[in-house]
Formats: C-alpha cells, sequence, structure tokens
C-alpha cells in the first residue's frame, strides 16, 4: 500500500490511500454520499452533482476530487440539501413520472432519491409545461431504450468505452433535446455494438432495460439465485431473478455487472419448449415416451448384455464440459467402477489435450497458469489462436484495460481479429506454422540476450538441447515458414523479451493441430527464456472454451489419469481409488473421442453412453462419426434438447439444465464455484448425478448420495488439488485449486518458487507441415472457429430468438482476391468441399482472412464445417487438427 493521507468526514477521522476520492473515502468510513452519474467501475464525471460536498466553504463534486491530507468535509449540511433537492427537481422537470409501469420501479436510483428527499410535486412544472415526448427504441434483439426516462448521466457512455471498448454511444444534440444516441442514430445492430448490455446494467433509471422482461415482473415480486453462467470458460458469477419458476432477467457478471451476449441474454433456451421432458426408446424409425424404470432397466440390461458377450472395454463414454464436477465425476466413476472400463473421455480432447499433455511435461500441470485479475497490471500480452473478444469476451474486457494503461498487445492470428485491431503488433503467420514462430521468438530472444538467465539456471532444466534447436531459427528462416516479415518477427519479441510482466493467452488456434503438443511446449519454452512464469501478471493462459471443460478433465473424463490427474498407471493410486470405490480399477488407458468412433467402424466398441456431448457438430470429418454412430449396437444420450446426436439414440434421457441443479462448475483460472438450482426441470427431466446413479445401481454398482455436496465431499478427500474444497466454504465465493485442505486460501497463481514438476523443463519442438496442405485440388487453406452470438453445436443458442436473428446461419469468410480470382461476390452461395465432404453456405467477402485462406464457424450442423476437417490427430495428444485442412470453393447456380 502506498502513501496514507488523514481526514475528517463529518467529525469522523478517516485514513486512505493517496488518490482516493472523497465520495471512496466516505463511502470507506460508511457514510453515503448520494450520487447519480457515478460507478465504482467506471471514471468520475461530475456530471449530476448530487455528489457535492463542503470542504472550507468550497463545493466540490466527491466523485472527482481527492481526498487530501488534513481536509475537513462536510456531506450533510442544510446547503447541501437544498443543493441537492434543487437538482433531483431539475432532473424530474423533464422526466417521465411513470414509476407504475416503469421496469426499474422498486431498484431506480432517481427513484430511491426523490423519495428521500420528499420531492412530491415540482415548481419547475408549471400548468402550461409540455414534456418531450421521445418514442422508444426497440432497435436490437435485446434492449429497449426510453430517451424520455434518461438523465443524461454518462454511465452508459463511459461503460460502453472503458468496459467494452466499443465507444458506439455517446452524447447528441445540445440543450433540452440532448439524448444519448450512436452514430448517426443509426440501430445497435447497424454500428459497433456487441449487444452485450453493460449499458444497461449500469443505467441508474428505466432508460436502459431488457426487452425480454417487460411487464414479467416487478423487482420486488423476483427471486434471485446466485448461479454460475453456462456458456465459455470465464465461468462469470451471475444471479438469476425468476418469477413462476421462469427466469425473467440475468444481473451480475465480472465485477459485479460485466457480461457478454450470452451471458445477459442468451439464457431463455431453459424455457423452450421442445426441451426433453420425458425419456423416449426408440420404436422403428422414431420414439416413443417411456417411464424412467422402463427406460433405465432397458439401459442396463443392454450395457450388462454387450459387457458380457464381448467384455467391458465393448462400451464407451462421452461425459460432458457442460455438466458439473460432481457429474463428471460421477460419469468416470460409472465407466471404471459399474461398467469397468477407462473407456472415457470428452470434448476436452477436441480442444484442450495438448495444453494438459504439453504443460504437464513442461511445468508439471496442465492448467492455466494466472488469474483473470492479474491482466490488467500486466506490461505485455501476447495472444495467438484465441479471438478473445468473441470466444471470451470478459477476458478480452481486462486484456483491453490493461492496453489502455499502457500494456503491449501482441496478437499472432491470421485472421484480421478484434484485438489486432488494438495490438502493437498483429503477425499474420500461415496456418499451422506456430512452432516456427514462436522459436522464431526464442531465438531472437537469446540473441540480443533479453532471456532470464537467473531463473532458467536456478528454475530449469534441459536448457542447452533447447537452445541448440532455435539457433536454426532465424528471423530470415522463419519469414519464408510462416510468412511473417523477419523485422516484425523481431520488434515483437523484442518487446516480449523486454516486458517484466509477460503474460501469453492462446486457445484452440493454437491446439487443435496434429502439431498441438508440439505448439504448447513452445509456448511454455517462450514463458520460462523469459522469467514470465510463478508470479502475478505473468505465466501462460489457455483459455478453455466450456464453462467447465476444466472441471471436466480435473475430475478425470480422461481415459488416462483419475481425478485430480492422478496417473492411471500407478499403482498406489489405483490402490486408493479402489479402497475408496469397492472395486478393480482397470489399469489400461481407455480411448479417446476420436478413437472410439473408429474403434465402432471396426466393431471394437458395440456401445457408448453419450452424456450432454453433439459429436455430429463438434467432431472432425462427421460423416465418418456418423457412420459409427449407426454401427453401434446400441446407443443412450443423455440431453436437454433432441440434437443431432440423439437422431442416432436407441434411449434418450432427459436431463437438467444448469439452472435446474445444483453442483459446480471449474472456470478456466481454476476458480470452482458453485452452481444453484433456480427453477425446477421441465416434466420428469432429472439432474444427470441422479441419472447416473440410478443406472449405476442397475448395473450391479449401487451410487446413492444425498446430493451433490456430498459427492464433492468424496472428490475432495480423493482428488488432493480439490481436498479443501467444500460447499460450506463455496457459499462465501469461489476458491482456485490446488485448495488442498480446509484452511488452504486457494491459489491465484501456479509455480511460485518452484514448478509442480520440481524444476521447468525445456522441451526442444522442430516445426513440421499440418497433416494436409492445399494442392491444385484443393488450393485453399480451411480454418474454423467460434462466432461472439453462438456458442459450441449451437443446441442451447440456436434457441434463443435474439442470437439466432444475428446469426442465422453459416458462412465462410473468403479474401476478395480470392473471390475475385473464382468469380464469388459477397453474398453468394457457394459449395465448400474438402477431400471428406462438402457444404454450401453463404460467402462474405472480407479482408479479415488473408489470402489463400477461409475460414467457418463450426456451430451449424445444417451446414457443418466439421464435415470438412481432417481427422487426423496429434501423436501425443490426440487431439484432430480442426484449424487446418485443404478445400476448394466453387459458386453454386451461377
Amino acid at each position: 500500500m502506498g502513501k496514507l493521507v488523514k481526514l475528517r468526514i463529518d467529525g469522523r477521522e478517516v485514513e486512505v490511500p493517496e488518490g482516493t476520492t472523497i465520495l471512496a473515502a466516505a463511502a470507506a468510513a460508511g457514510i453515503e454520499i448520494p450520487h447519480l452519474c457515478h460507478h465504482p467501475e467506471l471514471s468520475p464525471a461530475g456530471i449530476c452533482r448530487l455528489c457535492l460536498v463542503e470542504v472550507d466553504g468550497r463545493l466540490l463534486t466527491a466523485c472527482y476530487h481527492r481526498a487530501a491530507e488534513g481536509m475537513e468535509v462536510h456531506t450533510d449540511t442544510d446547503r447541501l440539501r437544498r443543493l441537492r433537492r434543487l437538482n433531483l427537481e431539475l432532473i424530474l422537470s423533464d422526466h417521465p413520472l411513470d414509476c407504475l409501469v416503469c421496469e426499474r420501479n422498486g431498484t431506480c436510483e432517481l427513484q430511491r432519491y426523490a423519495y428521500e428527499f420528499g420531492l412530491e410535486g415540482n415548481r419547475f412544472r408549471g400548468p402550461d409545461y409540455d414534456r418531450q415526448e421521445l418514442p422508444a427504441r426497440e432497435d436490437n434483439p435485446f434492449i429497449r431504450y426510453e430517451p424520455e426516462k434518461c438523465i443524461l448521466c454518462g454511465r452508459c457512455v463511459r461503460a460502453c468505452e472503458e468496459v467494452q471498448g466499443r465507444g458506439v454511444l455517446d452524447f447528441a444534440s445540445r440543450g433540452f433535446s440532448t439524448r444519448i444516441s450512436t452514430g448517426l442514430d443509426r440501430a445497435l445492430t447497424e454500428v459497433n455494438c456487441e449487444l452485450c448490455g453493460q449499458c444497461l446494467a449500469v443505467c441508474p433509471t428505466g432508460a436502459l432495460t431488457e426487452r425480454a422482461r417487460r411487464f414479467r415482473g416487478r423487482e420486488w415480486e423476483l427471486r434471485r439465485v446466485d448461479t454460475v453462467c453456462p456458456f465459455c470458460g470465464c465461468g462469470c458469477r451471475i444471479t438469476l431473478h425468476i418469477k413462476d419458476d421462469r427466469i425473467v432477467r440475468v444481473s451480475g457478471g465480472y465485477r459485479g455487472f460485466r457480461l457478454c451476449v450470452k451471458g445477459r441474454f442468451g439464457l431463455s433456451f431453459v424455457h423452450r419448449e421442445d426441451r426433453l421432458r420425458t425419456p423416449l426408446v426408440r420404436e422403428g424409425s422414431g420414439f416413443r415416451e417411456a417411464s424412467w424404470e422402463e427406460a433405465l432397466d432397458l439401459v442396463a440390461e443392454r450395457l450388462l448384455t454387450i459387457k458380457g458377450r464381448y467384455g467391458p472395454d465393448a462400451i464407451a463414454g462421452l461425459s460432458s464440459a457442460k455438466c458439473t464436477n460432481e457429474e463428471n465425476y460421477l460419469f468416470q466413476k460409472l465407466m471404471r467402477a459399474a461398467i469397468g472400463t477407462n473407456n472415457v473421455d470428452h470434448c476436452a480432447r477436441l480442444c484442450h489435450a495438448p495444453t494438459v499433455a504439453g504443460l504437464v511435461a513442461a511445468f508439471g500441470s496442465g492448467a492455466m497458469t494466472n488469474s483473470i485479475d492479474e491482466i490488467v497490471d500486466a506490461d505485455c500480452i501476447l495472444v495467438t489462436g484465441s479471438n478473445t473478444t468473441e470466444a471470451h469476451p470478459v477476458i478480452a474486457q481486462e486484456i483491453l484495460r490493461a492496453v489502455r494503461r499502457g500494456a503491449t498487445l501482441i496478437v499472432v492470428d491470421p485472421r484480421l481479429i478484434e484485438l489486432a485491431e488494438h495490438a502493437r503488433f498483429h503477425l499474420r503467420q500461415r496456418p499451422g506454422t506456430d512452432v516456427a514462430w514462436i522459436n522464431g521468438f526464442c531465438h531472437v530472444i537469446l540473441k540480443e540476450g533479453l532471456w532470464d538467465r537467473d531463473f532458467v539456471r536456478e528454475r530449469c532444466e534441459n536448457f542447452e538441447e533447447f537452445a541448440e534447436v532455435v539457433e536454426r531459427y532465424t528471423p530470415e528462416n522463419v519469414e519464408g515458414i510462416t510468412g511473417i516479415p523477419a523485422d516484425a518477427l523481431v520488434e515483437a519479441a523484442r518487446a516480449f523479451g523486454k516486458a517484466e510482466r509477460g503474460m501469453i493467452f492462446y486457445s484452440m488456434g493454437l491446439t487443435q493441430h496434429t502439431t498441438g503438443t508440439d505448439n504448447v511446449l513452445a509456448i511454455a519454452n517462450l514463458a520460462m527464456l523469459t522469467g514470465n512464469v510463478g508470479r502475478r501478471s505473468t505465466g501462460v493462459n489457455p483459455l478453455r472454451g466450456q464453462n467447465n471443460v476444466q472441471g471436466a478433465c480435473d475430475l478425470a473424463a480422461l481415459p488416462n489419469v483419475l481425478p485430480g490427474y492422478q496417473k492411471l498407471a500407478d499403482p498406489e493410486v489405483r490402490g486408493k481409488f479402489e479402497r475408496a470405490w469397492g472395486v478393480k480399477v482397470p489399469e489400461r488407458p481407455g480411448l479417446t473421442v476420436v478413437e472410439m468412433f473408429q474403434a465402432a467402424l471396426e466393431g471394437k466398441v458395440r456401445a457408448m453412453v453419450i452424456m450432454g456431448e453433439n459429436p455430429m457438430v463438434s467432431d472432425p470429418d462427421i460423416s465418418h462419426v456418423a457412420e459409427a454412430l449407426e454401427r453401434l449396437e446400441f446407443l443412450v444420450v443423455i440431453d436437454i434438447f433432441p440434437n443431432e446426436t440423439t437422431r442416432f439414440a436407441d434411449v434418450i434421457l432427459p436431463a437438467a439444465s444448469f439452472a435446474e441443479k445444483d453442483g459446480t462448475f471449474t472456470n478456466t483460472e481454476r476458480r470452482v464455484r458453485r452452481v444453484r438450482r433456480a427453477v425446477p426441470p421441465p416434466g420428469v427431466a432429472k439432474p444427470d448425478w441422479e441419472i447416473i446413479c440410478e443406472l449405476a445401481t442397475r448395473l450391479g454398482y449401487p451410487m446413492s448420495y444425498s446430493g451433490p455436496a456430498e459427492i464433492m465431499d468424496e472428490i475432495a478427500s480423493l482428488a488432493p488439488i480439490y481436498g479443501g474444497i467444500s460447499y460450506g466454504r463455496l457459499e462465501s465465493g469461489g476458491l482456485q485449486w490446488p485448495c488442498t485442505d480446509p484452511d488452504h486460501p486457494g491459489t491465484p497463481f501456479l509455480h511460485e518458487g518452484r514448478f509442480v514438476r520440481g524444476k521447468g523443463r525445456f522441451h526442444p519442438v522442430e516445426y513440421r507441415d499440418p497433416a494436409e496442405l492445399p494442392d491444385p485440388e484443393y488450393p485453399l487453406t480451411l480454418t474454423t472457429g467460434r462466432v461472439r452470438w453462438h456458442f459450441h453445436s449451437r443446441t442451447m443458442t440456436g434457441r434463443v430468438a435474439g442470437l439466432q436473428e444475428l446469426v442465422p446461419e453459416a458462412y465462410v469468410e473468403v479474401n476478395p482476391r480470392d473471390a475475385a480470382r473464382l468469380g464469388i461476390g459477397d453474398g453468394d452461395r457457394v459449395r465448400v468441399s474438402s477431400r471428406r465432404g462438402s457444404i454450401t453456405v453463404t460467402a462474405v467477402v472480407t479482408a479479415r482472412v488473408p489470402e489463400g485462406t477461409v475460414f467457418i464457424p463450426f456451430h451449424f450442423g445444417e451446414a457443418a464445417a466439421n464435415a470438412l476437417t481432417n481427422p487426423t490427430l496429434d501423436p501425443r495428444s490426440k487431439i484432430p487438427e480442426f484449424k487446418v485442412c485443404a478445400v476448394r470453393i466453387e459458386p453454386v447456380g451461377k
């Protein structure tokens, strides 16, 4: 803490850090000063003048002026009360008095102060008063703007600029005509607006409200339930506002109010009429409804028959990154203890398997090393393989906050993603050439003496072998491989090498390659070389794609480890679980996701249990997946909606959504948070953990728990990294693992003082070409990814009308030069083909993609990008190469 200053506020002595505003100093002393334009997460504005205080007879705005040594502050004098009353009267003089039907009735800050100051009438509203009538605007799917209720406090303007970095709102016109507007008064959907709703969240009145909540419940009628957002790995805490067992609106978020468009407006899928409500059993070419008893008895009978005939390894299971930690733990226990196989995996295989393999080898732990709240203090940030603003919006907000505070941003991505517009360096590598440019960075840092010699000497091993390899990756050689200009590579590497606190962020653009593990090892090399591990605001930070993909890995929905990443091959570890579970744990590692489907084609896997996964959209080469599913003797799917995969099922079991059950999620920064039941599930749907227990019992392995809290207690007893986590502790907030005992505070950043494995290990890695390169028949490179408006296989977001309205169908981004050569115009329908299949989509001609590369979002089952992608695997982590395959594009109907 820096220098402290002492002052007196209303006769009370207060001591605060230098630079604290008078408003904040008063709040720290428990003294409330009225204010409307101020928000603690935004810069001070001094607009409303309600926060006026007296200092030595002078009037100062408390939100703007800093506390000073010896200052004598008065916050509640007769003079101040008269001035505040006057200011409120002036604000209300042109404000509608329709509180009876306003959505903010009861929570409106203006209404609160009007009541507290006893404003029964208004002297500025005479009998001839003619108030402006401005129509409400609903020019987007989610936000209603009523300019008549706007008090021009500017909170929304500052939130859009300072939090979201968009700047699409500002003051327009003058005098009584002043209002908040977009440029040229365009609709929010026509400007650079993310529809995140930060403006709505900070609005003190009813000027900005959720369209969907209109007339659906007064604030005091709404029940509030704190839980966790079910979308990306940011794991934002949210509050569901409930009436009549329906979600009316969503609040909360990172730092109390920051959410993305999906987290704030994308939860209406919970109440969709096409939710699975009762078990379904195949009958002929369709399904019929069945009781739970009939459906579960049938599943158990068929699985036991197949196990008896072919052995336990003829059964495989896919767990889910969308289910809770407790459910993932029970699912892998079902497979290992009740069925007797390690054939269990989930979608992490398709996103961050190289992260686990690579970071465990280098550091000893395969998770994000640092915390989200540390980003703002980094002085250099390297982002690669992550379209962060679209896939992890809240983390992108923190990156941009750091940039505004002076951090250097380096973006390495073939596409012109939004972060690149804020970057000091944007290096556009050829897809699949990551090892080369990362080695090139290391080469420059070594050559220019920017590496951390003490860190490498004291905390790392195998440096000489690594240095020998990167010696060959001169900037000129790297340019020949990657296309990155040599001088740009040198400047960017130099900036990272000179940084005191350098953070590295990556996601699936780095991992979804046949060299994915090598890419991660190379990134780990770069972090160790520069000493950017084991300290605050440094580290290697893989961004997890789904809400609980971290937790699903932690709890061993993987074929080669037991909960807490304990080695399956270790007899002592297996013995511990055998004693706890009362059965022998199979020793041989199981099959990965892609291997399961290949084994099904070969007749080695005869039955599958799929919980909360949709491989008919998310897996590579989906025609191959479809053929495998058709060859199974038996398939049971547990899900909340019918989807592309349930079409192949013999039994479909209806599950509860995140809002209908208790449990925990673990986000990308290893933070475990409580998920709480807010509404009942539809029909007779059940939480997945209950379904698993009932099925295991029918399989001859009784499972019985009083609830998820008891399951977490079992997890804590067996997985040391979760050893100190309990529902009692989580009631007061999240905990970051490792949290090894009930008194452990959790771990904000890893590897302080020493690596988990002892010494960090450098791994010399050489560049290898992608498995499939363009050729005359397929001359373009396809890469895939996500868009802001949808999530994963679109099972949830595709059922949210507003999100579907914004991006209703798949498309392909094509560089203008490629489009001109192929005779393709913007908006044309085109056929995109690879060696595995073809899809028809709309062309978007844009310089966001470089010449020779095209991009397709993978969310859309009806035009699935993964009908094209290459299932060839990284030999170490077994991840398919989603990010590089050869395609051709042809106009349709010309």
